[in-house]
C-alpha cells in the first residue's frame, strides 16, 4: 500500500507542479498548462510505473518454496499499480481543472510569484539574500 500510494502521489505532483509552472511563469490558462504537463511529463511518470510493475512481476509469477505466500502480494502489486496508474493519468487533471474553477468561483484571482512579477518589470531590480541585509 505504501508502495501504491508513494508512487501515485509523486506522479501526480510533478504533473501539478509542471502545470502550475507552466500557468504562473509562462501565462498559460489551466487546461493549456495541465495538457502540456500531461504530454511532456507522461514518459517520466511511465517510466517509473513500469519499473515498479516489472520489479513486482517475479512475485506475482514466481514458482518455488514459499511462492504461496507471497504471491497474492505480488499480484495485489500489480494490479494496484494498474488501476492506480490509468486513475492518476486520468484523474488529476480534471481534479485539477475542477479546483481552479472552484478558486475563481469563490473569488481567488491568479497569483502569480514574485519573481515572475519582478522579472516582467523593466526597471526591477532583484535581490538575492535576506531582506534588509545590506
Amino acid at each position: 500500500m505504501i508502495l501504491l500510494i508513494g508512487i501515485v502521489k509523486k506522479n501526480a505532483i510533478m504533473m501539478i507542479d509542471f502545470a502550475l509552472q507552466a500557468q504562473r511563469l509562462d501565462g498559460k490558462s489551466p487546461r493549456e498548462a495541465v495538457h502540456e504537463a500531461c504530454l511532456l511529463r507522461f514518459r517520466p511518470i511511465m517510466m517509473t510505473t513500469f519499473a515498479a510493475l516489472f520489479g513486482s512481476m517475479p512475485i506475482a509469477f514466481g514458482q518455488g518454496a514459499g511462492s504461496e505466500l507471497r504471491r497474492p502480494l505480488g499480484i495485489a502489486i500489480v494490479g494496484g499499480l494498474l488501476v492506480s496508474q490509468w486513475l492518476t493519468l486520468y484523474t488529476t487533471p480534471v481534479i485539477y481543472l475542477y479546483l481552479e474553477r472552484l478558486g475563481r468561483w469563490l473569488g481567488h484571482s491568479q497569483r502569480r510569484s514574485r519573481l515572475a512579477d519582478a522579472l516582467e518589470a523593466p526597471d526591477a531590480e532583484v535581490v538575492v539574500g535576506r531582506p534588509g541585509a545590506e
